[in-house]
């Protein structure tokens, strides 16, 4: 049997799926015949499976997976399922018990669910960040991720989702640590055509005067800066686009998060993630550079 081809954990905060209406439930009217279309495995945790199945928006798809509560443990295994294969391993990468690693992980984060901070949901993040894969944690981002993996194996477009990807009415936000600033830039670089049509880029201190430069090299208006730029993140400008976030002037977040250094800022990062998880149907968060040149290859394609 030939292993499939996509395979994600799944998991929702109680207000994501306690009745009908809650976001995962919103996510799967849109989503599940791309979710079917791409044979998509979801190892879900214990309630959220529940929850699922007794909707029936999933009825007969055997890639819905039941993992333990995650008080039993549920989203500490999904966290060894993201991990395991090793440093660098990639989506081919076999698990010593003969299966991939998981490709990435969808957590419909409630932000004042205290259970959001506990340390395997952190730790789940963090892993994704550092094996390159997707850390999906807002309804809009999880639509968006499913029709990524659509495009990305070559399907057409969903017409549904237009005004979603309409960029021209939309706000970019590009930061970086310092540690991944060059690979902002050269993200920027590969991608300046597709990151200009969006109406406003915003940016953090360095990271937007870096792309500022960079613009200005590929012949960007001197006199129109390319990215607006805000305070550096130390001295508040993660706050300062959280506020856009929560005011629904910024949808999209681009985030390269270095998951191996301890931050003095730790707080104003963790707002700016809380802010995008508030206003969850309108804003999502890409917090890896290997998940942004795949995110901007499948924009490509629209």
């Amino acid at each position: 049997m030939s292993l499939p081809l996509l395979r994600f954990g799944l998991a929702a905060n109680r207000l994501h799926h306690e009745s009908y209406g809650a976001a995962i439930f919103t996510w799967l009217e849109q989503s599940a015949t791309g979710i079917r279309e791409l044979g998509i495995e979801l190892h879900t945790v214990g309630r959220t499976f529940d929850a699922i199945e007794r909707s029936g928006l999933l009825a007969n798809h055997a890639g819905l997976l039941r993992y333990p509560y995650g008080r039993e443990g549920g989203l500490m295994k999904l966290v060894a399922r993201v991990t395991d294969g090793g440093p660098g391993a990639g989506p081919d990468d076999i698990r010593r018990d003969g299966s991939r690693p998981l490709d990435g992980a969808i957590y419909l984060i409630d932000p004042v669910d205290p259970s959001s901070i506990f340390p395997e949901a952190l730790a789940l993040k963090r892993q994704c960040i550092t094996h390159g894969r997707p850390f999906v944690s807002t309804l809009m981002g999880a639509i968006e991720w499913v029709e990524v993996e659509r495009l990305c194996a070559g399907l057409a477009p969903d017409p549904t989702l237009r005004p979603m990807f309409d960029f021209s009415g939309q706000t970019l936000a590009l930061i970086a640590h310092d540690a991944l600033k060059s690979e902002m830039v050269a993200f920027a670089d590969t991608h300046f055509e597709l990151l200009s049509r969006c109406a406003i880029r915003i940016g953090t201190g360095t990271t937007a005067g870096r792309l500022n430069a960079l613009a200005s090299s590929k012949g960007w208006p001197e006199h129109t800066p390319w990215v607006q730029s805000y305070l550096s993140g130390p001295l508040g400008g993660d706050a300062q686009i959280a506020e856009q976030v929560l005011e629904r002037r910024c949808q999209r977040v681009i985030f390269f998060e270095d998951p191996h250094v301890a931050r003095q800022h730790e707080a104003d990062i963790q707002l700016l993630e809380r802010a995008v998880r508030v206003v969850t149907a309108t804003a999502s968060c890409v917090a890896s550079p290997a998940v942004a040149h795949k995110w901007a290859t499948a924009m490509a394609r629209l």
